[in-house]
C-alpha cells in the first residue's frame, strides 16, 4: 500500500489545510478509518516529515472549510472530523486521484489478489509497483510497470523451454543474440520474445495477438507523448494481461 508521505508528495507546495484534508482521504481510502482527532491528523503529518506542523491548529484550519468536513461529535473533549463526499472530490481533484472509478477498484482488488499469489520476486515487485501507481491515478505507469512483470514472466517461460528457445528468436530476428540467462534478454526486443512463445507453445495465436496489442499500449504509454490512457482502457489491458500470462 502507498505510504502516507508518498500520497502528500504532490501536495508538498499546498496549504496546510489542504494536507488536513488529505490525510482524512487517505485514512479514509486505505485504512478504512473515516474520522480522526485534530491531534491524529497532526501526528500523522508530524510522522509524514511535514514542516510546519508543531504550532498548527488544526481544529482552527477545518473550522473554516465549510462543507469539505464534517464532525461527528466529540471524544475525549476533543472535535472529531471527516471528510463529506464534497471534499473527497476536493481532494481527488486536488491530487489529480482517478482510484475511486469502477473500472480503478475493480483492478486495484484484481491486482492485490495476483500478487498475493505470484513467488517470482520480480513479478511482484513490478506488480507491486504497478499496484502503487494505479491506486494514486497513475495509469501510464501502471501500464509500464505491469508490462515488466509481464515480460520478465515471458523471459522464465522461454528459459524453460531449453534448446528450443535461441531457434525461435533466430527465426523471428536473425540478428538475435543468444539467449542464455535472463540478463540475455536486454538484447532481445518485446516483439521477438512475443512471436517466439507462439512459436514455443506459451501463446497460441489469439493469445499473441492479445500480447501484441497489449505491447503496442505499453510503447504509446512508455515515451514521451501526449496520449493518456482512460481507466476502462488501463482495465481491459490488465485484464488481458491476466488471462493470457498471469494464469
Amino acid at each position: 500500500m502507498i505510504a502516507l508521505v508518498e500520497f502528500l508528495e504532490p501536495l508538498k507546495r499546498k496549504s496546510l489545510t489542504d494536507k488536513c484534508l488529505a490525510v482524512l482521504y487517505y485514512e479514509g481510502r486505505y485504512n478504512n478509518n473515516q474520522i480522526l482527532a485534530g491531534s491524529e491528523i497532526k501526528k500523522r503529518l508530524r510522522d509524514s516529515r511535514i514542516s510546519n506542523i508543531q504550532n498548527a491548529n488544526v481544529t482552527a484550519l477545518l473550522n473554516q472549510v465549510g462543507a469539505l468536513v464534517d464532525t461527528p461529535g466529540l471524544k475525549d473533549g476533543e472535535r472529531l472530523w471527516r471528510l463529506t463526499d464534497t471534499g473527497s472530490k476536493y481532494v481527488r481533484d486536488l491530487i489529480g486521484l482517478k482510484a475511486d472509478s469502477p473500472e480503478i477498484l475493480h483492478d486495484v482488488t484484481t491486482l492485490e489478489n495476483l500478487i498475493s499469489k505470484v513467488t517470482n520476486p520480480d513479478e511482484r515487485d513490478y506488480l507491486n509497483e504497478a499496484l502503487t501507481c494505479l491506486k494514486v491515478g497513475a495509469l501510464r505507469a501502471t501500464v509500464v510497470f505491469a508490462w515488466v512483470a509481464t515480460m520478465r514472466n515471458l523471459q522464465l517461460r522461454c528459459l524453460a523451454k531449453g534448446k528450443k528457445l535461441n531457434p525461435a528468436l533466430l527465426k523471428h530476428d536473425p540478428k538475435a543474440r543468444v539467449v542464455n540467462t535472463l540478463d540475455d534478454f536486454a538484447y532481445i526486443k518485446d516483439s521477438t520474445i512475443i512471436l517466439a512463445c507462439q512459436d514455443l507453445g506459451i501463446f497460441d495465436k489469439s493469445q499473441r495477438e492479445t500480447a501484441e496489442e497489449s505491447l503496442r499500449l505499453r510503447n504509446r504509454c512508455g515515451h514521451p507523448a501526449k496520449y493518456a490512457p482512460k481507466e476502462k482502457k488501463v482495465s481491459s489491458y490488465i485484464e488481458d494481461l491476466i488471462s493470457i500470462v498471469f494464469k
